[in-house]
């Protein structure tokens, strides 16, 4: 008897054992600030080599949208699965476990499927961690903000200056994440750095270090393992080593070519960039093009810098012979404004901000290589990933496995998505509004409510990709397009549930 015990218990551990072996690995990195813009979706003056190898290994989605275009409510939809108006996060400040304390997250529930689960880098909003997300505590290693001596005695000078002698703040004015004025304005380092230094000398460099280690330590493990990997850059201060900033010439960077708030569209719908105008030596009011170029060339050197850091992970994978049964993801958190729509950083239900760049690998995909023009959502992640590793998915997900399109991605998917953005009543000059948009394969609709009165619209703006595509000319109240905005009001207000693909 007690050898039928032990005999059975052997084949349980080695039946365990061979669904590890089985269940693919997963590297799920997730890059700040980080907008469409990179070689592999066509932008060649841009060098990302090693991010453009994930799309190469895998699929690029060209229509991949985020459901908030700020930090901490976009990367709470995809660790959690569920939308803004579910967790409750709509601002910088609100933790997710406040409105929903007992949800599963992603990294929770590969945990609870037998997976270890490690974090590093920025993957929730920075002072906003979450410890049921992980095997081990998350962890990011600590580095400086500037190298040169000058910036970071400014920067000092400038946070000694805060502590001693804060700015008075009127309750109603807007934090950064709305968009508008803040009261930090200039009371940041720099805006921009490129010092002759090491890669490692900033966080970006020593998370692709410590996740190079983690790998290598995570190879040696029986269970299958799930790497969050957050990087900073190219968001704010644009800092990077200077081999990255010689990556390209200032005086080929060009500038936005729509300078200009959208015509027709309420005042609010874009800000100016209240995030820019906190460091120092940056203007109030529009950026000159100089300065505006080096911004570009700041932001560009970012990209190649996180790229650098992207490879080096990728080639450790490579190295441990892990890349076949490793399912790669890269995203970005929102898009970015360059100038476009003489403004700076995200904070708008705009295209330009609303659509990030997404790119898949998974072991046993038939379209490598692809590129797929289906609209899928950043929600639709953590569905995505559970069904590329056979678990079962949680009930509370608000968003849809694209899996399919894997395989083959020019089937027909998602007709819509869906993003929001709230509006204090600071920058409205009246209430509290909620935008709430829809993009589909012509149009975006913006349907701004009163936040206490969600039936009660206050504008509604209407942008056609196919003679707008940059989004400068709201044509919601043009007679002629009655029957479209009505149409389209009806369909948001239906919501995503009706509006998930019928799968074939």
């Amino acid at each position: 008897m007690k050898r039928q015990i032990v005999f059975c218990t052997f084949l349980s551990l080695a039946a365990s054992m061979a669904l590890a072996a089985e269940r693919p690995n997963v590297v799920f990195i997730v890059v700040d600030d980080l907008r469409p813009e990179l070689g592999i979706y066509g932008k060649d003056y841009i060098k990302s080599p090693n991010i453009d190898r994930i799309g190469k290994e895998g699929v690029t989605f060209n229509r991949a949208y985020v459901q908030q275009a700020v930090c901490s409510p976009s990367r709470t939809s995809v660790m959690t699965g569920a939308r803004p108006d579910t967790t409750k996060v709509w601002d910088l400040v609100t933790h997710f476990r406040k409105a929903a304390p007992d949800i599963v997250t992603l990294g929770q529930h590969f945990k609870n499927n037998g997976y270890f689960v490690q974090g590093m880098g920025k993957i929730f909003h920075g002072g906003y961690d979450d410890a049921p997300t992980w095997s081990v505590p998350w962890q990011t290693p600590p580095a400086v903000k500037y190298a040169l001596p000058e910036n970071v005695a400014l920067d000092e000078r400038l946070n000694q200056l805060k502590a001693t002698d804060k700015p008075k703040r009127n309750a109603s004015e807007p934090l950064t994440a709305d968009g508008g004025p803040s009261s930090g304005v200039n009371m940041r380092g720099p805006a921009y750095e490129g010092a002759d230094v090491p890669d490692n000398t900033f966080t970006d460099g020593k998370v692709a270090e410590l996740a190079t280690q983690t790998l290598r330590d995570m190879s040696k493990k029986k269970e299958p393992f799930f790497l969050a990997v957050g990087f900073v850059k190219p968001h704010l201060p644009f800092v990077s080593p200077k081999k990255y900033w010689d990556m390209y010439d200032p005086a080929k960077i060009e500038l936005a070519h729509n300078p200009f708030r959208p015509i027709g569209a309420p005042d609010y719908a874009v800000m100016y960039g209240g995030e820019l105008r906190n460091y120092h030596a940056i203007p109030e009011t529009s950026i000159p093009p100089d300065l505006a170029r080096t911004l570009k060339h700041g932001y560009y050197a970012g990209i190649s810098y996180t790229d650098a850091q992207v490879g080096k992970v990728l080639d450790e994978l490579d190295r441990l012979n892990l890349r076949k049964n490793t399912i790669v993801v890269l995203w970005g958190d929102h898009g970015w404004k360059l100038g476009e729509h003489d403004a700076w950083t995200k904070h708008t239900n705009m295209e330009i901000d609303t659509k990030a760049p997404l790119l898949v690998s998974a072991p046993g995909m038939k379209a490598v290589g692809a590129k797929s023009n289906a609209i899928v959502e950043m929600v639709d992640l953590f569905p995505t990933l559970s069904d590329l590793a056979n678990l079962p998915l949680p009930k509370h997900l608000e968003g849809t496995s694209f899996r399919p399109l894997l395989d083959k991605p020019d089937m027909q998917w998602k007709k819509v998505a869906f993003s929001q953005y709230p509006r204090t009543a600071y920058v409205t000059g009246g209430a509290p509004l909620m935008g709430y948009a829809m993009v589909n394969d012509r149009y975006r609709i913006v349907q701004w409510v009163d936040r206490a009165d969600l039936t009660k619209v206050v504008a509604v703006e209407l942008y056609d990709h196919l003679t707008d595509p940059d989004e400068n000319l709201n044509i919601a109240q043009r007679p002629e397009h009655a029957a479209l905005v009505k149409s389209m009001r009806e369909q948001l207000a239906a919501g995503w549930k009706a509006a998930k693909p019928v799968v074939q």
